[in-house]
């Protein structure tokens, strides 16, 4: 194989325990995806991928989340991770390149409950995947060579299923190459209009890997060289840029994982970037009675903001939840208008509102300013103008919004998230069951049984 191979695989076959604080940590992610899960259960796309795993339906697999009905786990993987990511409302790291890294829990979830395996076994493979994703983050752009962020997905899902299954070394090095040279996911998901794929592309990696894992298990040898090849991925999806080695620092000195530790927790369900917008919004809301009292707004951020969430005329006019989701501007006119986002902030009748329109073409203005581009990626700096009808200017600047590493949420502010996203689903002693099952995982020596927890009644 060679060098990167080699090291991805060395640190998944050899890692085998966690610290106390990264074990904590993986259980505070695992509950806030299924808090967001059960927020998006009825919504389009999730129930796409769910009709699609309703056609496999198996005796022994894999679980789709909050139904009584199994199914291969690549499939459970899929349709699982789509339900996950859908509102865009799971964690987040932001570095050279941003990554949503509970993406690979639904798929490791799927295969630990297959093999009947662990809450220590899963939560060890799901920091590992962390660990390796991560730090791919810091070791290279892949959105400036107009590819997406879901490959590092696919690298760290293969990594933790095999650390999981308790595979060799070499069955490893040999998924990962067949799952990172035969899936590469193009950024074209995430420009322009944005489709329901959005939410979807990333689930699509993640069973890709769990096929890559299967395939490798039963001798199927990838190409070499897969990273450092002459067509592999270094030429091809970074386009020969240079790869930061330090980046993998953990990784080469074989570190208990902790990278989890740097990632952020959501507080609203808008792309990461607009995050400090909506806590800005929410306070500048004060500052009117109605939306009749605007005057005008003007919005400026930072250089990585523009590209990803404000650049292009469909960001002043979104049609789709998934591209209002992504626009800074959007975001700030409702929550500043409604005081709060939620995902009722991107429903047609939302997005059809002629005042929000109006306000959007004729009142809002948008810059990039350069001393907030050199404030990230350490942050997320934004700030935002509000001049309302009576002359009076207010201004507000956010660096780290809550849930931010450097302002992180506590756990009675994770598990309250969880309760407000699964009100409308769970009764409160299934909310109760929830939390306690997954803040004791370590104590289940086969999550199989944890299904009928998850099931929804309602």
């Amino acid at each position: 194989m060679d060098k990167y191979t080699e090291l991805f695989a060395e640190y998944a076959y050899k890692i085998k325990t966690l610290p106390s604080e990264t074990l904590h940590e993986v259980k505070r992610r695992i509950l806030d995806s299924f808090g967001v899960m059960y927020l998006a259960f009825h919504e389009d796309a999730p129930e796409a991928a769910r009709k699609y795993a309703y056609l496999f339906q198996t005796c022994r697999g894999s679980t789709l989340f909050g139904l009584d009905f199994k199914t291969t786990p690549e499939i459970a993987a899929f349709a699982n991770g789509a339900l996950i990511r859908y509102l865009d409302f799971n964690d987040t790291y932001l570095s050279k390149e941003p990554l949503h890294p509970s993406d690979v829990i639904p798929g490791l979830w799927a295969l630990a409950e297959w093999k009947k395996l662990s809450g220590i076994k899963l939560m060890e493979s799901i920091a590992v995947a962390y660990e390796i994703s991560v730090n791919l983050c810091d070791a290279a752009s892949l959105r400036r060579h107009r590819w997406d962020h879901v490959n590092y997905i696919a690298i760290g899902e293969v990594c933790g299923a095999g650390n999981l299954l308790d595979l060799s070394q070499d069955v490893i090095e040999h998924a990962l190459s067949i799952t990172t040279v035969s899936n590469a996911s193009m950024r074209q998901t995430r420009v322009g209009e944005l489709s329901m794929w959005k939410g979807a592309a990333a689930a699509n990696s993640a069973k890709n890997a769990l096929f890559g894992i299967f395939q490798a298990m039963n001798g199927m040898c990838g190409p070499y060289k897969p990273f450092e090849g002459e067509m592999g991925f270094f030429k091809q999806l970074l386009e020969g840029e240079t790869f930061d080695d330090s980046a993998l620092k953990s990784l080469f000195d074989l570190e208990p994982p902790s990278r989890i530790l740097d990632t952020y927790i959501k507080f609203y369900p808008v792309e990461y970037h607009a995050q400090s917008a909506v806590d800005i919004a929410k306070e500048l809301h004060k500052y009117i009675k109605s939306e009749n009292d605007i005057e005008s707004i003007r919005i400026d951020t930072f250089e990585t903001a523009y590209e990803i969430i404000a650049k292009g005329s469909e960001k002043w006019n979104p049609k789709t939840k998934e591209t209002a989701d992504h626009s800074i501007q959007y975001i700030t006119v409702v929550g500043i208008i409604d005081g709060d986002i939620t995902k009722h902030s991107f429903e047609k009748k939302k997005l059809n509102d002629p005042l929000i329109k109006e306000i959007l073409s004729h009142k809002t203005t948008l810059e990039k300013q350069d001393e907030l581009t050199q404030g990230y990626p350490d942050g997320i700096p934004n700030r935002v103008t509000l001049k309302t009808k009576d002359g009076k200017v207010y201004t507000k600047e956010v660096r780290y919004p809550r849930g931010h590493a450097k302002n992180r949420m506590n756990d009675s502010e994770v598990i309250e998230k969880f309760r407000k996203n699964t009100k409308e689903m769970l009764t409160s002693s299934e909310q109760n069951k929830i939390v306690d099952t997954v803040m004791n995982l370590e104590k289940y020596e086969d999550i199989s049984k944890l299904s009928p927890v998850l099931r929804v009644q309602k």
